[in-house]
């Protein structure tokens, strides 16, 4: 029972990590579209982003990054 719980939270810190990377893999492409004025694209990236991370920082600078694609247009 104690390695099951080691081997889960262990998972747990793995995942918690990963997602951290993912998040600012999204953030780096979302504005490397923007960069190369593919608005529609990055825009949907950052939506991605928002919706999957809502409570880090990336998914914080992805909601203000919506809001001004969106008051471009």
């Amino acid at each position: 029972m104690k390695t099951a719980r080691l081997v889960l939270c262990a998972l747990c810190i793995t995942v918690l990590f990963g997602c951290s990377d993912k998040a600012k893999e999204l953030l780096e492409t979302a504005a490397f579209e923007e960069s190369q004025s593919n608005f529609p694209h990055a825009l949907e990236i950052y939506q991605e982003l928002a919706r999957a991370y809502p409570e880090s920082k990336e998914g914080e600078i992805a909601r203000a990054r919506i809001a001004d694609l969106k008051s471009r247009q």
